[in-house]
């Protein structure tokens, strides 16, 4: 008896295919020993080597972690007192549209109007309109994961903690914070990969002196894809996939907790 083709599965394979080939390919060829890209020469980490001796590099990738780090306690501060702001007021579909908006709206779009709004008000472009600039950015994403996760808290639970003596910030810190954990979680590695990966906001947004690392591997792509570039691909690669793996695993100690 023939097997029956699955038509799905087939296209689903391809579409894997289709998304992580190139990804290989940046990893596979980071460890390329030639120097040009399309050109194998063996296996090697000389490329690496070569990259923590690169200071401009090193340098825009230490800009780059400090702008995520920033841009992530402060999207998870804003993005959390707008949620729990719209859920007490009981907010209509149009707040809550308008309170992630930036996560809709293009990023041209946005980082033209941030860099009007600066230029308005003589705000000088260094890393703080960048942090600012993601900040805005990354909000949205913050607003949208825990305004999911806070419509599912059962609210006769603050009104017994409110009932029993606990004051408001108490209640906050006691009762809303903890149930919110896996949503703030999961909002604090999507602002921390935005704001890594983001170059459109950043090149509009910053001043030459302070390059982040998006914006130096522009720089660099410009003259050809090299080894260098494959190897800085592969280190956000795999910061990236290191944030989402602990991500996880706080998520599940804050869902047993």
């Amino acid at each position: 008896m023939h097997r029956r083709i699955n038509l799905s599965a087939i296209v689903a394979v391809f579409v894997i295919i289709f998304l992580y080939l190139p990804i290989t390919a940046v990893v596979g060829l980071s460890f390329n020993k030639s120097s040009n890209s399309l050109i194998w020469k063996g296996f090697g980490l000389d490329w690496y080597k070569t990259i923590w001796s690169n200071e401009p590099i090193m340098s825009s990738f230490q800009r780059t972690i400090f702008v995520a780090v920033l841009t992530t306690v402060l999207s998870l501060i804003i993005g959390t007192t707008i949620s729990i702001g719209l859920n007490k007021m009981k907010a209509g579909g149009f707040l809550r549209t308008f309170s992630t908006a930036p996560a809709i709206v293009p990023d041209l779009v946005l980082a033209i109007g941030l860099l009007t709004t600066f230029s308005t008000i003589s705000m000088s472009l260094s890393l703080t309109t960048v942090i600012i600039s993601h900040t805005v950015f990354c909000t949205a994403f913050v607003v949208a994961v825990v305004l999911a996760r806070i419509g599912l808290i059962d609210p006769a639970i603050e009104e017994a903690s409110t009932d029993l003596g606990a004051s408001a910030v108490k209640t906050l810190f006691k009762i809303t914070i903890p149930q919110l954990m896996p949503s703030l979680i999961a909002g604090a590695v999507l602002s921390f990969t935005l704001s890594m990966d983001e170059f459109v906001i950043a090149f509009f947004t910053n001043g030459p002196e302070t390059p982040t690392l998006p914006m130096v591997i522009y720089s660099m792509i410009r003259f050809g894809v090299t080894p260098e570039i494959n190897v800085l691909g592969t280190l956000l690669l795999v910061i990236s996939f290191v944030g989402v793996i602990l991500a996880q695993r706080i998520g599940k100690v804050a869902d047993s907790i």
